[in-house]
């Protein structure tokens, strides 16, 4: 009995971008129109209820639904504001009394008809309580997009036995009949007309205003079934005839949107193609709902990233990949997931699928192996924070009773690759780039310059190193004691800056931020830097930068 939220969500419309809906004569005249409709609507929500005694079970129908009425003319939009679990919590709970005592107090005279509208009630909502999972991130029931449509198909046949109930039970006026009825004709209508609006040149207002009118009838229908609430007898029966034409059209109203319900598990569906929208972000494992989880594994099977072939053909249903998916999840080896490609069908089966694709469909599998594979972003982003400070606090200052005017130490990330080393640079300087590119594939020298940049390399085969960088006003004492190599070179600072690369999310730089080591600001500095390795083969940096003027390239330790 949610119609009247799938009704106002339906009527919504805006005018297209860039255009403003004009008020021409026609727009004045439905808005003049609307507006009578709409003062009609709100007069016969406002009338008094009927005089009479009425029992506990009718009482409080009669407040439910009144406060049902209060919630579409005026709660919606403070409700609105709050969070939509509270919204949606709200909903549940006054449809499911109102639904329940609808059973208990219309009279419907027949248990096949209070059946029918029993199991409708409960598919209604049962697709209100999964929206709530939804809402408080916890595993839904996979409806998918056919069951989706049923839990539409039922809302409206609970609508349907709704109003039949009330006209088997005699005691609601043709009215309150009439107006049940228009509710059902206006949801049949609203679908068609809202796609109208949208061909109006201009953006043309008369389908949305009268839309938005007609978006009244369910509110009349539902303040005038409370305001007749009845305390009458019941009717006499009907004649045997007419009870057999009510049951079959009841059953049909009954069975029809619960196999609209029904997914079958054989039938081959296609949800996502390589070049599927929805596939354009690759979220955390631990980001997804557990809905979603298959939805991305889909993405992963049939993207075409990098411009190869998908891992699965095109044509295999979704459930063939899944099922694939799982399969590869309990290979030992790189060898059998081939084979499993293999038999798939699949363009690229040496590939082998990894870790991180497959965790969306065994994440129990993958994640005893590989547990940072489930993490959200924010964990990863928290594991990655902890363990660079976990890396930088391993670094000591070598020189710690020579203070610079400047200086820090924390651990500098290389490429694991290749890495030829990190720069000193003036980040400002237009120069600098392309000086920089000069710089790589250059001599066997430690320290490299041009102009504005100096690369400094490295003399072990390691991923990362521990660097301290100073500046001084003056030239300190050389102390080449305990170090392996040492050179001083010239390097000028054209913007008045001098610094080393940070991490700055990415992967390679220091991991803690570098000072301006240009303390006098533009002008020509000296560039010393002293490396040494350890025992355990772990490499240590000190970069020396004092003002002066001097070209010359200095080897204080060879």
């Amino acid at each position: 009995m949610f119609g009247g939220d799938l009704l106002w969500t339906a009527v919504e419309w805006s005018p297209p971008y860039g255009e403003r809906a004009g008020l021409d004569t026609s727009t004045t005249l439905m808005l003049l129109v609307a507006t009578l409709v709409k003062a009609a609507f709100l007069w016969l929500i406002l009338r008094a209820p009927l005089p009479g005694p009425l029992d506990r079970r009718a009482r409080a129908l009669r407040r439910l639904l009144y406060l049902a009425v209060v919630y579409a003319l005026v709660l919606w939009y403070p409700i609105g504001l709050l969070p939509d679990a509270v919204d949606t919590a709200s909903q549940l709970a006054l449809w499911t009394a109102i639904d329940v005592l609808y059973l208990l107090v219309i009279r419907w005279r027949s248990r096949l008809l209070r059946a029918a509208a029993a199991a409708l009630f409960a598919v209604e909502l049962a697709g209100v309580a999964d929206q709530l999972l939804d809402d408080l991130d916890l595993p839904q029931v996979h409806w998918g997009e056919v069951v989706g449509l049923g839990l539409m198909l039922g809302s409206a046949a609970a609508t349907v036995l709704t109003v039949v109930g009330q006209w088997r039970d005699g005691r609601w006026s043709r009215g309150t009949l009439i107006a049940g009825w228009a509710s059902m004709g206006v949801y049949a209508l609203v679908i068609p007309l809202n796609l109208l609006a949208g061909q109006f040149p201009g953006g043309g207002l008369v389908l949305p205003v009268m839309l938005d009118a007609m978006g009244l009838v369910t509110t009349v229908w539902m303040a005038a079934t409370a305001r007749e609430l009845p305390t009458e007898n019941s009717v006499p029966d009907l004649p045997p005839g007419r009870l057999r034409v009510i049951r079959v059209a009841v059953a049909t109203v009954a069975v029809l949107p619960i196999i609209a319900m029904i997914h079958p598990e054989q039938a081959a569906h296609l949800t996502y193609t390589g070049w599927s929208m929805d596939c354009n972000d690759r979220p955390s494992f631990g980001d997804l709902k557990p809905a979603k989880r298959d939805a991305t594994f889909l993405c992963v099977a049939r993207g075409i990233d990098g411009g190869g072939p998908p891992m699965f053909p095109d044509s295999m249903s979704d459930q063939a990949i899944l099922a694939y998916g799982r399969e590869l999840c309990r290979a030992k080896d790189r060898d059998e997931q081939e084979a499993i490609l293999t038999r798939a069908g699949s363009a690229r089966p040496s590939w082998g699928v990894d870790p991180w694709d497959l965790v969306y469909v065994c994440p129990e599998i993958i994640g005893a192996t590989h547990p940072e594979l489930l993490r959200s972003t924010e964990e990863t982003q928290a594991a990655n924070d902890a363990y660079i400070a976990e890396e930088n606090a391993k670094c000591r200052d070598p020189w710690p009773r020579t203070k610079g005017v400047v200086q820090a130490t924390a651990n500098y990330f290389l490429f694991v690759d290749g890495d030829p080393g990190y720069l000193v640079h003036d980040p400002g300087d237009e120069a600098a780039e392309e000086e920089a590119d000069e710089l790589y594939g250059g001599g066997d020298d430690l320290v490299t310059v041009d102009g504005s940049s100096a690369l400094v390399g490295h003399i072990a085969d390691v991923s990362d190193l521990c660097l301290t960088v100073k500046a001084f006003r003056t030239a300190p004492p050389r102390r080449t004691a305990g170090w392996q190599e040492v050179e001083e070179v010239p390097i000028v600072s054209r913007t008045g800056r001098l610094t080393v690369p940070e991490m700055d999310g990415g992967e390679v730089g220091a991991g803690a931020p570098m000072p301006n080591l240009a303390i006098k600001g533009k002008g020509r500095y000296r560039l010393r830097v002293y490396v040494r390795t350890d025992a355990a083969g772990e490499e240590q940096h000190l970069v020396v930068v004092f003002p002066g003027t001097s070209k010359k390239r200095l080897t204080l330790k060879p």
